[in-house]
C-alpha cells in the first residue's frame, strides 16, 4: 500500500464544489482527504478520541467564523494549517497573529494548493 494513503488531510471550506475538487485532487495524489464545512466541526473532530487526526489541515477562510479560542485550540493541536484567503480575510487581526504553515492568496489553482500540502507534509 502507498504510504500516502495513511496520511490524512482535512479540508475546511464552506463551499461544496471547491472543497470536493480539492479533496479529489488530494485523493488522486494518494492522500486520505476528508472535508468539513466549518472550522468548528473540524475542531470538534480533533477532540474526538476515536478519530484519526490529520497530518495537515487546509483552511479556506471565506465564510469561516474565527475566534481567539478556536485559533488557540488549533494551535494547541500542533497540526500544520495551510490557509487559503483573500485580501478581506487576511486583514482580520486574528489571521495575522496566527502562525500558518503556508498561506495561499486568491486566486490560486487547486494544483498549487495540493503542492503546498505536499511541501508542508514533507517538512513535518
Amino acid at each position: 500500500m502507498d504510504p500516502k494513503h495513511e496520511v490524512i488531510v482535512w479540508i475546511v471550506d464552506s463551499e461544496q464544489w471547491p472543497r470536493a475538487c480539492l479533496r479529489a485532487e488530494l485523493i488522486e495524489r494518494g492522500y486520505d482527504a476528508v472535508g468539513f464545512l466549518e472550522l468548528d466541526q473540524a475542531m470538534a473532530a480533533i477532540r474526538a478520541p476515536d478519530l484519526r487526526k490529520p497530518r495537515a489541515i487546509v483552511l479556506e477562510l471565506r465564510d469561516q467564523v474565527l475566534t481567539p479560542l478556536t485559533l488557540e485550540a488549533l494551535s494547541d493541536s500542533k497540526i500544520p494549517v495551510i490557509v487559503l484567503a483573500g485580501a478581506l480575510e487576511m486583514n482580520n487581526p486574528l489571521v495575522g497573529d496566527f502562525t500558518w504553515a503556508a498561506v495561499l492568496s486568491r486566486p490560486f489553482a487547486l494544483g498549487n494548493v495540493a503542492d503546498a500540502v505536499e511541501r508542508v507534509l514533507a517538512g513535518s
